[in-house]
């Protein structure tokens, strides 16, 4: 039988559900038959649950007892490929096939059919009397064809409140309708000219250009530094895309970055393209998720969980950032956004343009080995240059106590200033402070239920758990010994820095950009906004300051504390540290004025801190393989992180012990066993964590070893073993 062939009504067929019931179950085809990938509705014990028509039936059961699948949904079916990615992605991720299935089926009311919701249209009546607001709400009728608008949105794109729109209804000039809530998205238009490009920007875009003519599957490094334009050149791609009549997928790291990106796709095709992260209606993420199916949006910008919706013929994805640590999922499914696009697209034949300043490592490691081809951009795109960057050695400075801007890093401040210009000061650090101490008896405050301190918050007046996001009010008294008066902060948070901000430039006008502050995505993207038209004179961010963001009066970027991403064991603390203060200096003279980037550090002549300073980031980037390489670990050999965790302590140690000793298919292909061991951070939301560490040859079959290792143990009642290949955090 053929991928699209229908299943006859009552023929036996698998359909597989989102429940953890680990594979698909038998049914009854429905009259009226069915096809695989069909989107049915099937009963489940009592309840009525969502599934896909999986393909034949399993077998072993008497056909005659199969129940029937309730009804077939109005939907279009899961095509062939984004079943094939399911099962591959939860092959490599070691998941079951289930909890992929929930990744794609992430809508609202697919349950529901199409719905509708009221619209406003150009009538034919006329206002018995015409004001400014009214012919304005008259005029966006009449430029967009007649074109219906919910309420809310003609009123902001005339500029009026609700109740002018409302009050040319009696008149007949204006009618309301119902309308299909699930409409298409309005289309792209790739004919329409994008910005100039330079010299090198025009052949980099030729040259993606002819990567999607092709049809083919292949990867591409888009290097270029910040400012270079690299998103005008993935764009000239996207056009490309678009005029073949395929769909593209562009993949940001941050939901704050999605506004500005937003604005420059409308400028560029005349359209707004369809948007999918946890900032989106439901109403909408249901829209998306249907017209992704049905070819009726061109392009969608998301999250990296926009990877699994149900598009119709998906022909380029974009992962912009790629080397962003967000793109990694660390909860649930344990996925890499970057690796899953790749094996998306080669089983659709698309394109991917894997974009960053400061590429990953695993990235630039396949374009070196010719896997990947490369495109760099080298210079920034106008009249701007690169920002010039300095050192400041705190070992020099007459630092005061309790004080973290060096007097250096204050005059530039100050001079900027005086000019009318912005400056950043970027702290990779939330809250106030991350310790808060007792003088009295040394108790430090942790949280109940993680082995976490608990950094203190005083914007919000409380202490948070960072792990669990259990929170407390911030204590008069010390809660072990009772003293009062005595709990004193240590260490800065980008709360305390904003502090002594506050007390040293009292004229200047301050925002404080740090995830925790915003109560929603639009609250960030609003504050955001106001900043790069001018709304702030002194930044103060946690990374998320370094995630794309343009702010032309920004001149000078000061890190205060450049050594901080360098302690600890982790294998990947040189590469993020390295990329880190690379971007977050790009953020300094991205327009005609030039720029300045200061590190604050004791380490000045760390290798690190001299490659980032030194700007040769290919010599830091061999030398940092060269590390790997002999270390026999990613990208150059291969890890698999295993975090058991429950209730209790010594059962997990138990349970490890014993996977130890049955270490037999590990050892098979080669691999060592470390562990277990304590996690580093023991225990979050009340549950214990141990933690084991696999590493293997990069040729190893490592997942099967894995499935056949674990295989021979049945986990405990309580306890849960969780498997992370290409472990990104040893938390």
């Amino acid at each position: 039988m053929s991928a699209d062939a229908a299943f006859a009504p009552g023929a036996p067929v698998a359909v597989l559900t989102a429940e953890p019931l680990g594979r698909p179950l038998d049914y009854r085809a429905p009259e009226g038959g069915c096809t695989p990938g069909a989107f049915v509705e099937v009963p489940l014990g009592p309840r009525r649950v969502l599934g896909v028509v999986w393909g034949p039936a399993l077998g072993g059961f008497d056909p005659a007892r199969l129940r029937g699948i309730a009804r077939v949904l109005d939907v279009a079916p899961m095509r062939e490929e984004l079943r094939a990615f399911l099962t591959r992605a939860a092959d490599y991720t070691l998941t079951p096939l289930p909890a992929m299935l929930r990744l794609a089926t992430r809508a609202p009311g697919l349950f529901e059919p199409p719905g509708t919701r009221r619209i406003f249209q150009l009538g034919s009546g006329t206002p018995d009397r015409m004001t400014d607001a009214r012919e304005r709400v008259l005029a966006v009728l009449r430029d967009h064809g007649g074109a219906g608008f919910v309420l809310g949105e003609l009123a902001t794109l005339a500029g009026v409140t609700p109740q002018v729109v409302k009050g040319l209804i009696a008149s007949g000039a204006v009618i309301e309708a119902e309308a299909p809530r699930d409409l298409p998205f309005p289309r792209l238009d790739p004919a329409l000219p994008g910005k100039a490009l330079s010299d090198d920007q025009a052949a980099g875009a030729e040259a993606l250009c002819a990567a999607v003519r092709s049809g083919r599957y292949g990867t591409t490094l888009l290097k270029g530094v910040t400012g270079s334009g690299k998103t005008e050149v993935y764009l000239e791609a996207v056009a490309e895309c678009l005029r073949l009549g395929r769909q593209a997928l562009v993949l940001l790291p941050e939901i704050a970055l999605t506004a500005e990106f937003l604005n420059r796709v409308e400028a560029r095709f005349g359209a707004r393209p369809g948007e999918w992260h946890s900032g989106v209606t439901q109403t909408e993420r249901r829209r998306l998720w249907r017209m992704a199916g049905e070819g009726a949006v061109g392009m969608v910008v998301g999250a990296r969980s926009a990877l699994f919706l149900p598009f119709r013929d998906l022909g380029l994805i974009v992962v912009d950032e790629e080397h962003d640590t967000s793109y990694k999922q660390e909860e649930g499914v344990l996925y890499h956004a970057r690796d899953m696009a790749v094996l998306r697209a080669s089983l659709t034949s698309a394109q991917v343009v894997l974009a960053s300043a400061t590429p990953s490592l695993e990235t630039w490691a396949n374009a070196e080995a010719g896997k990947y081809a490369r495109i760099d951009l080298t210079a920034r795109f106008g009249a701007s240059d690169l920002p010039e960057m300095r050192a400041i050695d705190l070992r020099a400075e007459a630092q005061e106590p309790g004080r973290w801007i060096s007097p250096t890093l204050r005059a530039e401040v100050t001079a900027r200033l005086a000019r009318g210009e912005q400056a950043m000061l970027f702290l990779n650090r939330r809250g106030y402070a991350p310790v808060t101490i007792c003088r009295a008896c040394g108790h430090q405050i942790g949280c109940a239920h993680c082995d976490a301190r608990l950094v203190e918050h005083r914007f919000l007046k409380r202490l948070v758990c960072h792990q669990c996001g259990d929170s407390q009010p911030i204590p008069l008294a010390c809660p072990s010994c009772g003293a009062e008066g005595k709990l004193a902060p240590v260490g800065p948070g980008v709360e305390r820095l904003a502090e002594e901000v506050a007390d040293r430039f009292p004229q200047a006008r301050v925002a404080v950009l740090s995830s925790d502050l915003f109560g929603s995505a639009r609250a960030l993207k609003e504050a955001i906004e106001d900043i790069a038209k001018g709304g702030a004179d002194i930044i103060i961010g946690t990374q998320i300051v370094a995630k794309g963001h343009n702010f032309p009066l920004l001149t000078l970027v000061g890190v205060i504390d450049a050594d901080l991403g360098l302690q600890g064991s982790d294998l990947r603390a040189a590469e993020r540290t390295f990329q880190l203060m690379r971007q977050v200096a790009g953020r300094a003279g991205r327009a005609e004025k030039p720029g300045v980037a200061l590190l604050q550090t004791h380490q000045p002549d760390h290798p690190v801190i001299r490659a980032i300073l030194g700007g040769d980031e290919e010599a830091f980037w061999r030398a940092e393989a060269a590390e790997r390489r002999a270390a026999a670990v990613p990208p150059f050999g291969r890890m698999a992180g295993i975090i058991l965790s429950g209730p209790d302590l010594q059962p997990l140690f138990d349970l490890g012990a014993e996977l130890a000793r049955r270490d037999a298919p590990l050892r098979r292909i080669g691999a060592e066993l470390y562990g277990p061991a304590p996690a580093p951070i023991a225990r979050v939301r009340g549950r214990h964590r141990v933690r084991m560490l696999i590493k293997a040859d990069k040729a190893a079959p490592l997942q099967t070893a894995i499935a056949d290792w674990l295989g021979q143990l049945r986990v405990p009642n309580g306890l849960r073993v969780a498997v992370d290949i290409d472990p990104q955090s040893f938390l």
